[in-house]
């Protein structure tokens, strides 16, 4: 069972590091988003480094939403969907290998960059370590949530944009933790209940996104 699931894993992984595969989009919107907050604030270095966490996390928030609609949909073109619904694993644990490596491609890449791209904000390096860690957990939330919105698109023509709108009001939470987890680390207050509530959500979705994902795909094939 383990080998089909990493054979789906690393292919998936290959297409996304591919020209035109999609992994770098999260990555340069990020970096924008890093970029181009200072020069709307203006040059009140003291207000960039407070507001800077947040601005780390909602670039991640943003750029984690994208690619999310190609999860299934490029399986569906191809044909390669079908196939995955003979595989000899159940289809909740295809959906989550499909959710596995697009989080190794795009989320995990926001974890590694987001303390280079906190400096450049002037970040504290405490603020810097509380905000890696709150994504290191959240962000795979948000892949797992999405995992269902892209199955439900599966069946709907032109869904570019079904998926974000589906998937951001349901990720609020998962924002309002992480970054919650984050401002009380730096004001030195206990930051246990945000994390965990996220971590919570985090485990949640990674149980119930391939579950959900699954019963969609079944119903559009239907």
């Amino acid at each position: 069972m383990i080998a089909p699931l990493a054979a789906i894993v690393k292919r998936d992984l290959l297409l996304a590091v591919r020209a035109g595969g999609g992994a770098g989009v999260g990555l340069m919107f990020f970096l924008a988003v890093v970029v181009v907050v200072p020069f709307a604030v203006g040059p009140d270095i003291p207000l960039i480094a407070r507001v800077g966490p947040a601005v780390l996390w909602l670039g991640a928030f943003l750029a984690s939403l994208l690619g999310l609609d190609g999860l299934f949909s490029a399986d569906h073109e191809d044909g390669s969907l079908d196939l995955l619904f003979l595989a000899p694993v159940p289809l909740e644990l295809v959906a989550a290998a499909k959710g596995l490596a697009h989080w190794l491609a795009t989320g995990l890449p926001l974890v590694v960059l987001a303390p280079l791209l906190g400096l450049l904000l002037g970040v504290e390096p405490r603020a810097l370590g509380a905000v890696t860690l709150s994504l290191l957990v959240g962000t795979p939330a948000l892949t797992f949530l999405g995992l269902v919105g892209a199955a439900i698109a599966v069946a709907l023509p032109r869904s570019g944009l079904f998926v974000a709108v589906l998937t951001l009001p349901l990720a609020i939470p998962i924002l309002i933790f992480g970054v919650g987890a984050t401002s009380a680390a730096i004001a030195g207050e206990a930051a246990a209940a945000p994390f965990k509530f996220a971590l919570s959500l985090t485990l949640f979705f990674l149980v119930l996104g391939p579950a959900a994902a699954a019963a969609a795909l079944r119903h559009a094939r239907d």
